[in-house]
């Protein structure tokens, strides 16, 4: 039975998406009832990986469906996108201030976690040995 478990959710896409609204849902139904200030998504995102790290669900259980999602994630951003029709005032410069801030951030966050990362692994090779 549960080796049937294993491989209908290996193999189905709808179920592994379902899954992950799921845990979405879940955690937003968390965050509401606790009062946190932080997105449902973000809190879900952390429970999925706490379930990965700890063995409890493996990652061929999500990864056709997420693989899916991904796929077709600019269907998501439509919205924003036409959201900037109705602020004209994003294509002057204070759009092109918005931008910069932006690109500026992106850059930051790129490179702090470049920078993290490359302290962590010298802090492990030296450890290693």
């Amino acid at each position: 039975m549960l080796r049937r478990t294993n491989i209908l959710l290996s193999r189905n896409r709808l179920l592994q998406v379902v899954g992950l609204i799921a845990i979405w849902w879940a955690c937003e139904a968390l965050v509401q009832t606790l009062r946190l200030p932080v997105p449902g998504g973000v809190i879900g995102m952390a429970v999925l990986l706490l379930l990965l790290a700890c063995g409890r669900i493996r990652s061929v259980w999500f990864s056709r469906g997420s693989a899916g999602l991904l796929d077709h994630m600019l269907l998501f951003f439509v919205p924003a996108t036409m959201a900037l029709l109705d602020h004209p005032e994003l294509f002057s410069l204070t759009g092109l201030k918005i931008l910069a801030v932006i690109l500026v951030g992106t850059l930051l966050v790129m490179v702090g976690t470049a920078l993290s990362v490359e302290v962590c692994f010298r802090w492990l090779s030296r450890h290693a040995g």
